[in-house]
């Protein structure tokens, strides 16, 4: 359906699961495709973002078989990719395109990457500078630095790249195209960001070094074929983690979530802003997974900025909604980033928020929102952006009235059966789910 009707929902007391890792499935096709045989990928997330970075690798050769909905195993082709004879469709993935970059960059070929006209919209220098010095040619043929991008790879070179700005997505191009150089290829951050890909390059027995904020890695070397299982999207469980956060005496637990801790910043700001959260990690292996337990409370507002925006960045849409429900005033800054997602993401919130009846300043680099005024329900635009849609959806769950959420397509690019599982949450909890969350050890 293309648009969610949302009332009103009961007081949550149950479990649930998210859909696998969004990044780390993007990451693990890619490394899987590098390596040097046939590698497994459990818990795949099928959503239209990661099938255009399964339909990338297909198109440069690599032979992946669907064993079933979220279990791919990919053929391996040892780093030596065939020229693709078509130009490659990253449809509205925006790690696609910039990782594949960075890959294309060491290949002897032309490649063209294009995407879909949001996508077509988004910056790409912040991968062609380091690239292009690398000896890569790469020629954006949208405005302003913008896609499609041509690339010409080959015959690189190692760099020592200081990045202006914390980004997982430029530090994985340049990492990507450091296994095709000779030498060693270093990223140094401003700040922390995600960590997927030199975890996961560990993992595949390719060894970055890290020391301090800077990650180098040695070229030529060919990742080893293995079985790797990706967790639940922490990002994903972040909507329900705050719908349960922002109601009092509600319980959630969410099972077989990512936890690492370059991702979960949100709970930090959860529990800032008074919700009681325990996490469990029950799997310590590439990347950590667990349980989280939480329960609401009456929230108040936070600040937050600085170094912790880069592990909050996809998140900042839902705890703005957050804030909203929250008592007391809410800062967001350092955040000028989601000015250039799928959309404007700091007006879209603010042009929400104020719909639905809360009090919101937009800042050049955030929000400023004075929480504890009732929401009511509103037609609301998701400017074909999946965080907005699903973000106002959980606000919808606390507003008087109907709230009418348009253009919900664009969920299916990273979140497929969210709408269910909002359905089953705006229904009254069994006695046996509320049987489970209250029989768990609360130590």
């Amino acid at each position: 359906m293309t648009d969610w009707k949302i009332r009103r929902a009961p007081t949550i007391q149950t479990e649930l699961e998210v859909p696998g890792d969004k990044s780390i499935s993007h990451r693990a096709v890619m490394l899987a495709a590098m390596s040097n045989g046939p590698c497994v990928i459990k818990g795949f997330l099928p959503s239209e973002d990661c099938m255009s970075t399964v339909g990338a690798m297909r198109a440069l050769g690599v032979e992946i078989e669907v064993a079933d909905e979220t279990t791919l195993i990919v053929h391996g082709v040892k780093r030596a990719f065939t020229a693709p004879k078509h130009e490659i469709d990253c449809g509205n993935s925006g790690t696609t395109m910039r990782l594949m970059a960075g890959i294309l960059a060491g290949q002897p070929f032309r490649s063209r990457l294009i995407g879909d006209a949001s996508l077509s919209k988004r910056p790409m220098r912040r991968i062609i500078e380091p690239l292009t010095k690398m000896g890569a040619k790469i020629t954006a043929e949208g405005k302003d630095g913008r896609p499609p991008l041509v690339i010409q790879g080959g015959n690189l070179q190692p760099l020592q790249y200081v990045s202006p700005v914390a980004s997982a997505q430029v530090k994985s191009a340049v990492l990507l195209a450091g296994m095709f150089a000779k030498g060693k290829t270093s990223v140094t951050e401003p700040t922390q960001s995600r960590d997927h890909t030199e975890r996961m390059l560990e993992y595949f027995l390719v060894r970055p070094q890290k020391q301090g904020l800077t990650v180098s890695i040695f070229g030529d070397q060919t990742p080893e074929s293995r079985e790797f299982r990706v967790p639940g999207d922490i990002s994903s469980a972040a909507f329900w983690l705050v719908a349960a956060a922002a109601q009092p005496r509600s319980r959630l637990l969410v099972k077989n979530v990512g936890l690492n801790e370059t991702r979960t910043g949100v709970l930090a700001v959860l529990v800032r802003m008074g919700a009681a959260i325990r996490e469990v990690i029950e799997e310590p292996q590439a990347e950590p997974i667990g349980v989280i337990d939480i329960q609401g409370a009456r929230l108040k507002g936070t600040e937050i900025k600085g170094a912790e925006i880069p592990n909050v960045i996809d998140e900042i849409p839902i705890l703005a909604v957050a804030a909203a429900l929250a008592q007391g005033k809410t800062v967001i800054s350092g955040a000028s980033e989601l000015r250039v997602k799928e959309t404007d993401r700091l007006a879209a919130v603010a042009m929400n928020l104020r719909a639905m009846g809360a009090q919101v300043a937009e800042t050049e680099d955030g929000l400023e929102i004075l929480g504890g005024v009732p929401l009511h329900g509103a037609r609301l635009e998701s400017f074909g952006d999946h965080r907005i849609a699903m973000a106002f959806a959980i606000a919808g769950m606390f507003a008087e009235g109907e709230t009418t959420i348009t253009g919900t397509a664009c969920v299916n690019t990273s979140y497929p059966g969210f709408y269910a599982t909002l359905e089953s949450l705006m229904r009254p909890p069994t006695e046996a789910q509320t049987r489970v969350i209250t029989s768990l050890p609360t130590r």
